[in-house]
């Protein structure tokens, strides 16, 4: 069951069969699907026709504008704005003030909704803290963003980047541990022991 109370125009719902949790301070527009499990904490405004999955945790002030989706158990920490045309899959963790942006060329005179640029953040992802991520760039699985980086072009699964523009650095295992491979292209990941190939392709865990 939903109670909705109407405040400025917004609807504001809290599920009384705890199948979700939303803070009275936090606003969830209409056409909204969110997942059992989820938190939506202080002052944060999830946008009409968004889709949010089991046990993700949104922060305090986090904007989710319309038509975003997010997968399972991605944890967005406090001030962080999603923009339309974000998706991010399961297991993607956004640290406090991440930016994406969405329109390539903004003019406060031209409407340029239909023009949004599409972001994917693939699964396992990890975006520091501050960065800034350039719409129309796919994020690899399980790589990891440095803090105040400045993202403009694609990024490899299990990539380490970071800079202004960012760059590749290194590789990192689904743990985030850094990987150190071998003659044969072989690393071993030292907190899971799992196995990690490097080819021409990029890194792929065996």
């Amino acid at each position: 069951m939903v109670s909705a109370s109407l405040s400025n125009g917004i609807k504001n719902f809290i599920m009384s069969d705890k199948h979700y949790f939303a803070h009275e301070s936090a606003y969830i527009d209409e056409g909204c699907v969110i997942g059992e499990g989820t938190k939506v904490w202080h002052f944060s405004h999830i946008m009409k026709n968004c889709t949010l999955g089991k046990n993700c945790n949104i922060g305090q002030n986090v904007v989710i504008c319309p038509d975003i989706t997010l997968g399972d158990r991605v944890k967005i920490q406090n001030n962080v704005t999603l923009f339309t045309g974000v998706t991010c899959e399961d297991d993607v963790f956004l640290s406090p003030g991440v930016m994406f942006t969405n329109i390539d060329v903004p003019r406060s005179f031209l409407n340029k909704k239909n023009q949004h640029a599409k972001t994917l953040v693939k699964k396992g992802a990890t975006i520091g803290a501050h960065a800034v991520i350039i719409g129309g760039n796919t994020l690899g699985e399980y790589c990891f963003v440095g803090a105040k980086s400045l993202v403009t072009k694609p990024v490899l699964p299990y990539a380490m980047v970071y800079g202004h523009p960012a760059k590749q650095m290194g590789w990192v295992s689904e743990y985030g541990e850094f990987l150190d491979f071998n003659d044969a292209n072989i690393a071993e990941c030292p907190e899971s022991k799992d196995t990690y190939k490097l080819s021409e392709f990029g890194v792929k865990k065996v």
